[in-house]
């Protein structure tokens, strides 16, 4: 945890948003006294990509789309 002056945020403000997308807590302080964390909306982590699934499915039977008999008088 780091803990920093808002003169100092203010200053370095680009140095502590990097700590905090590198998972660091950052807490904004006045004086001695605790005021706000600075924290990544979106946690970093692995990038989605198209095909990223691909070969997850190994095995769909043929008739996976069929007419479930539960639902057929609302067909």
């Amino acid at each position: 945890m780091i803990q920093t002056s808002i003169h100092e945020a203010k200053t370095h403000l680009s140095r502590y948003i990097r700590l905090a997308l590198e998972g660091e807590e950052v807490i904004i302080a006045k004086g001695k006294q605790p005021l706000v964390r600075l924290e990544c909306l979106f946690p970093p982590g692995e990038n989605r990509r198209l095909g990223g699934g691909s070969g997850l499915i190994v095995n769909m039977p043929e008739d996976f789309d069929a007419p479930l008999d539960d639902f057929k008088e609302y067909s």
